[in-house]
């Protein structure tokens, strides 16, 4: 049920360096790429607003560390089934017109987050966004890969991948800027005002994005698939492995990420302002790494760019969370960290777009990217309800170290896909 086959001609093979790829690229795969870069990036910018302002929200609303971590969970669980709904979508009714809804939703309900008047309603809200926040990365994701070039789309899509770090710098400045001009009790609302900004995308898209010729030829000669047939004996066993990477991949990067800014609070002691050189460091990191892992998933293959990267996380992250360190060097690893707890993420869109048939890649690829988004939701709440008995450092090396064991281990288990070659 396989449709791709696994090299590439070597008359088409562009340079190796990072952004080669981008001087070789048609019209349609730049404004494919600059379209799914602005919305991954903005994507990034709404997801990481909550994470940022909650400190705010549990002050003003006396919430508890647990069900502030809930209402994030509750979040990435909307989101896993919106990746599956849109990845669906996008399989009947095409790709480009599944993300423009996608970005168009979760731009509303950021939007509608900064007139909460109490944490029910914040919940509520946000659990509405996750299903555009899903939804977006799986139409963006299918879309570059069935848009760009093999030889390039490892470094392509990582590239994309990228702006997601951009998104959360610009949420980070935003924070800055907003809560030293406003009190915290108003600061949190304009934070959420600012996420209707990616709605501009859709406007882009519209006018300069084209359907993947590869998609519209097999929805035009293809029987609709059932929405089981990523469960058909032909793939299961790449649809359970692939839902335990991205068990592994996302766990991980949540149970860091998420509490990372109430760790800094709570562990070292910073405020709001101050922890935002560390975030800073953390960020610059996370892009670095984003944009190194592009070009390894082409140059070393996506598989063993997800073994190094596992590695280098778990070491990291005992690092930053258990040793007895200063906060001058917890700034210092803050580098590192998000360089290894990150940069991973630029090989997943290529390998599962890979590892499906056109058919099924929509459906494929959302469902076993969102089941590990499904999954890995789960750790926010469970760190924050273990943070009063452990502590934040101990409960996100726990999830986190776990959760990139998984990730190697299924990385092993999984084939090699570099070079492959898509049909209908």
């Amino acid at each position: 049920m396989n449709d791709a086959s696994t090299t590439t001609p070597k008359a088409e093979v562009a340079g190796r360096g990072l952004s080669s790829f981008y001087r070789n690229m048609t019209n349609t795969e730049r404004r494919t790429f600059w379209a799914c870069a602005g919305g991954w990036g903005l994507d990034g910018l709404d997801f990481m607003i909550y994470p940022l302002i909650i400190v705010t929200i549990m002050h003003q609303w006396s919430v508890g560390a647990g069900p502030a971590g809930f209402a994030a969970t509750l979040t990435l669980l909307a989101s896993a089934v919106g990746g599956w709904a849109a990845g669906l979508l996008s399989d009947r009714i095409g790709r480009v017109k599944t993300l423009q809804i996608t970005i168009l939703w979760f731009s509303l309900f950021s939007f509608l987050c900064a007139f909460a008047q109490n944490f029910d309603q914040l919940m509520v809200l946000r659990a509405l966004l996750g299903f555009g926040f899903g939804g977006e990365w799986a139409a963006g994701a299918v879309l570059m890969g069935e848009t760009i070039r093999p030889q390039f789309r490892g470094r392509a899509v990582g590239s994309v991948q990228s702006a997601w770090a951009i998104g959360w710098g610009i949420a980070v400045i935003a924070q800055a800027i907003i809560y030293s001009a406003l009190p915290a009790e108003t600061a949190w609302r304009a934070m959420f005002a600012i996420g209707v900004i990616p709605a501009l995308m859709v406007l882009f898209i519209r006018r300069n994005v084209p359907e993947p010729e590869i998609a519209v030829a097999a929805r035009k000669k293809a029987v609709r698939p059932s929405i089981l047939a990523i469960f058909d004996p032909a793939v299961l066993r790449t649809t359970i492995l692939a839902s335990l990477l991205s068990v592994g991949a996302q766990g991980g990067y949540y149970a860091v990420i998420f509490w990372l800014p109430a760790f800094l609070h709570a562990d070292k002691h910073l405020s709001v302002v101050g922890s935002t050189p560390y975030l800073a460091i953390l960020i610059i990191g996370s892009f670095i790494g984003y944009l190194s892992g592009a070009w390894l998933a082409d140059r070393l293959g996506r598989r063993m760019l997800f073994l190094l990267f596992s590695l280098g996380a778990i070491a990291t992250i005992l690092a930053y969370t258990q040793l007895p360190i200063p906060n001058e060097v917890t700034f210092i690893l803050g580098f590192p960290l998000g360089f290894f707890a990150s940069g991973y993420f630029s090989g997943m869109g290529p390998f599962l777009t890979e590892l499906f048939p056109t058919i099924i890649r929509g459906s494929g690829q959302g469902f076993t990217y969102n089941f590990g988004r499904a999954i890995g939701a789960l750790f926010p709440a469970l760190i924050g309800y273990l943070k009063s008995s452990i502590g934040f450092g101990n409960a996100i090396a726990i999830f986190a170290v776990g959760a990139y064991a998984l990730f190697f281990i299924a990385a092993f288990a999984l084939p090699e896909t570099k070079d492959r070659v898509l049909t209908a």
